[in-house]
This record gives C-alpha cells, sequence and structure tokens, in this order.
C-alpha cells in the first residue's frame, strides 16, 4: 500500500474496485493508492460502440486500468480500461496478490521481533521498489541479501524464515547439445574431462548432461532465470569445448529452444 499523500503515474496500471457505476461514467477506489479515487469514462470502458455500460463493469469488480491522466490538485485521476491487455491484466494482479502477501509477512516479522514495519517495508521499497521481489532475493540469496539492509539478526532470521516458508523460486530450463569429437586414442577419456568441466558449482544452478550418441551430449541447465541460466550454459559449454581444443580436438555447441519450467 502506497503513502496517503502518493498519487500514481501516468501510464501507470494500477488495480481498481469499481464503486460505482452510472451512465456514462465509472468511479473507483485505487486499491494500492489509499484514499484515492478515480473514474472511467464510457469511452474508455472498452472499444467500439458500448449501448451498456453495465456489460463491462458492475459495482464490487476488480479490474486493472491505465492512468490517462493525474490532477493531484484537484484529487482527480483519469483511467482506461480497455487500454490494458489480458496479458498486463493478469501480470498485474498477480503483482498486487504478491504484495498484499508480502505485507502480511513484513507485519508477522514486525510483530515477532518487535521491529519497526515501516523501516522494514522503507528498505524493501528503497532497494527493490516493491515488497515481494525482495523475498524472492532472500530466498535465492539469503544471507547475501539481508545484509545491506542492516537489520538485527533477530529481524534477519526472521525474515529469512517467513520468506523459505512462503515464496517459491520460479525455474527456468534452457538446453543444448555439446558436439564432442576425438581422434586421439584417449579420445574417451578427453570427452570425459570436457564432461566434467561441463558442470561447474553454481549458486542455484543444476546442470545435467545427457549422452545421446557420440559425438552429442544434451546440456540441460536449470535456474531461476532465463539470465542466469544462460550464463550458466555459456560457461558449462565454454569450458568443455576449452578442453577439447586444448587437446587438439574439436567440440561446438548447439543451442535449443527455451523451455520453462514450474
Amino acid at each position: 500500500m502506497h503513502e496517503l499523500n502518493e498519487w500514481p503515474e501516468e501510464s501507470e496500471l494500477v488495480v481498481c474496485t469499481v464503486e460505482d457505476v452510472k451512465d456514462f461514467v465509472a468511479f473507483v477506489r485505487l486499491d494500492e493508492y489509499e484514499n484515492k479515487k478515480g473514474l472511467i469514462h464510457i469511452s474508455e470502458v472498452a472499444t467500439g460502440w458500448i449501448k451498456h455500460i453495465r456489460d463491462f463493469v458492475r459495482e464490487g469488480q476488480k479490474i486493472v486500468c491505465k492512468v490517462l491522466n493525474v490532477d493531484a490538485d484537484r484529487g482527480h485521476i483519469d483511467l482506461s480500461l480497455k487500454d490494458v491487455n489480458d496479458h498486463q491484466r493478469r501480470e498485474k494482479i498477480q503483482e498486487w496478490k504478491n504484495e498484499q502477501k508480502a505485507e502480511k509477512w513484513i507485519g508477522f516479522v514486525a510483530n515477532d521481533t518487535g521491529a519497526d514495519l515501516h523501516t522494514i517495508t522503507e528498505a524493501f521499497y528503497s532497494s527493490y521498489g516493491l515488497l515481494y521481489p525482495a523475498f524472492e532475493d532472500i530466498v535465492i540469496s539469503g544471507e547475501a541479501t539481508l545484509t545491506k539492509f542492516g537489520f538485527s539478526k533477530q529481524v534477519n532470521d526472521a525474515l529469512m524464515v517467513v520468506a523459505n516458508e512462503n515464496v517459491k523460486i520460479p525455474k527456468v530450463t534452457i538446453t543444448g547439445t555439446l558436439v564432442l569429437s576425438s581422434m586421439k586414442p584417449d579420445g574417451v577419456n578427453i570427452i570425459r574431462r570436457a564432461l566434467r568441466s561441463a558442470q561447474p558449482k553454481i549458486d542455484d544452478v543444476d546442470i545435467e548432461l545427457t549422452y545421446f550418441g557420440a559425438p552429442n551430449y544434451r546440456v540441460k541447465v536449470t535456474a531461476p532465470d532465463y539470465k542466469r541460466a544462460e550464463k550458466a550454459i555459456e560457461k558449462a559449454s565454454r569450458s568443455a569445448i576449452g578442453v577439447m581444443e586444448r587437446a587438439g580436438d574439436t567440440g561446438k555447441f548447439v543451442r535449443k529452444q527455451k523451455a520453462k519450467s514450474a
């Protein structure tokens, strides 16, 4: 929840609750901006001609809108419902739900430790702009993340427990094929060394090698995000190819399409 005196920015996506629907306008409450109200003109409800506005919005409905204009002096916020596509709506609703959960978790930590809720909240906002990503980072990096906030050990321990109990880090998987060829008498051993080097120890990353039949070996990397996965698979393949080339043999890496996993 934003501070009482904060206003949304133009083009920002906001979660709203419909409070009142008239013939040509819908009045809403901005759920993330306490006490802030906005309106959606019928022309911004949907594309095309609208006969009945209630066919699209109704009292009590949760919707995601785009901020068109903010006049803080008049306390006026113009919103658009039609400018938000399905993907944006789903993403924003999920973000909003995650932030609600994160607020509760900080409340639990504050109650259990006697820490100031506002101090924790501001520290997370300052570093991440949101609350939930801070908990994700705590799960991924642990003490390395908590150290930068300067909280007491008691608060750090409580945050760690809450994060690990509640946050499930999504994983992504990418694959590729190592093509390793050797004509040397000890070629089998050279390839074995290359494959061992293709499994470096990287935090939060799993690297799996599967024999597909000479000279092909599949590399499967599972990581918290694509950036980390890409770096890992590049490091693994580069290490293996390096072993082959130093032995006077050849190696190459062929990428496959990305695939998400749970």
